[in-house]
């Protein structure tokens, strides 16, 4: 079984050598915000000199948005199977509204953790799970309603503008006209503007307080672009090495958020070493574990065993969930014409249950709990368009 331990962190060590070489003709900086442990990442492009023959200048550095976390800086010491530092921890705790836990609330959790079996896969460092107090409610979006500017609103701010306030050439900063298609972006993203986008419901923050590791990143309409990478195992391919190495490499190439949707072997571990070893937003399909739970019977899936998938997830980190919640029982028979039915495999899966026992859809009936639970976690919603 040691043997079997080391053999995987000598992976992820070997991993940690091949993905952390610096991205050629640019260096990672940091830009510090109203407190010291509020330093946003960045990336520095060095331009060549601009040719005599062209009127021979020296050019400016260009700073842009930087997805690579730590990989990318030759300062960092990079230990896959430690994780990466849990850079929101002190920003959490301050706020006294969550509280750590003793031990895991789920059953599947807490099942995984005392399995011996396990012990050459389990990521080696342990977080103890935090959760929000009896009645309090820890999103960014409470607070932003609240008037409060937390330390990952002024973040994103900082993020966003990607040091444009210091380009000195006006001509860089000229935006041909365009159709705006109703959105309202200042020139300059303040942390005002971020927390009142937030509060409107426009934007999202997806930032669970067990995922300190994250660097904060918001995705609104009145925001920059952000992208999404999918990775995940399945039964028949790939291990937590490659996965991992599969997070590092779409983060290194601009991935602002990675979803894990792994239906092979070791999901909870996968996740888990996925999760600590990542500085984006990580997100999950949560149905697609219940069902494996299940041994693939969708409709043997119930109630009981999604909120405890939810749980489980949600203590590990994962920092939002597609929710099927949209595949009403009345709704299924529309789709019995098409050629290719159903191609939402989320949707699909809710659609057989929903057939097989005449009932409305539990992820429906229990939308309310859903939120609760993600309430008390900082977990966002994606809606998943489960009839397509």
């Amino acid at each position: 079984m040691n043997a079997q331990l080391s053999a995987l962190q000598q992976q992820a060590q070997q991993l940690s050598e091949s993905v952390t070489r610096p991205i050629p003709g640019s260096h990672k900086i940091h830009v510090q915000g109203s407190r010291p442990d509020l330093q946003v990442p960045m990336r520095e492009i060095t331009l060549t000199r601009t040719p005599t023959l062209f009127g021979g200048e020296e050019n400016a550095p260009v700073t842009v948005y930087d997805t690579s976390g730590p990989y990318t800086d030759p300062a960092v010491a990079i230990d896959l199977s430690a994780g990466l530092p849990a850079l929101r921890a002190a920003w959490v705790a301050e706020r006294r509204d969550t509280e750590v836990l003793e031990g895991l609330s789920s059953a599947f959790g807490r099942s995984r953790e005392t399995d011996a079996r396990l012990d050459a896969v389990r990521f080696p460092a342990r977080l103890q799970p935090r959760r929000a107090r009896a009645g309090a409610n820890v999103t960014q979006m409470h607070y932003a309603r609240r008037g409060i500017i937390t330390p990952e609103m002024e973040f994103v701010a900082i993020r966003e503008n990607q040091r444009l306030d210091a380009i000195g050439d006006a001509a860089l900063l000229k935006q041909h006209p365009g159709e705006s298609f109703g959105a309202s972006i200042p020139r300059i993203i303040t942390p005002e503007f971020v927390r009142d986008e937030i509060a409107r419901g426009r934007a999202v923050l997806p930032n669970n307080i067990n995922h300190p590791e994250s660097e904060p990143m918001i995705i609104g309409r009145n925001f920059l672009t952000k992208i999404n990478a999918n990775i995940g195992n399945s039964a028949v391919s790939s291990g937590i090495a490659e996965e991992v190495e599969k997070l590092v490499w779409a983060i290194r190439w601009g991935g602002d958020t990675v979803m894990d949707l792994s239906t092979g072997k070791h999901i909870h571990e996968t996740r888990e070493w996925i999760v600590r070893n990542s500085p984006v937003a990580i997100g999950t399909v949560p149905i697609y574990q219940a069902l494996e739970k299940v041994d693939g019977r969708a409709e043997e899936l119930n109630w009981a065993i999604f909120r405890d998938t939810l749980i489980e997830q949600a203590e590990q980190g994962v920092d939002y969930f597609t929710i099927h919640a949209g595949v009403l029982l009345r709704y299924v028979p529309l789709t019995a014409k098409r050629v290719t039915g159903i191609v939402s495999r989320g949707g699909s899966i809710m659609a057989k249950w929903c057939l097989a026992h005449h009932k409305e859809n539990f992820l429906y009936t229990h939308f309310e709990d859903i939120c609760e639970i993600m309430k008390a976690y900082d977990v966002s919603f994606s809606l998943g368009d489960g009839l397509r």
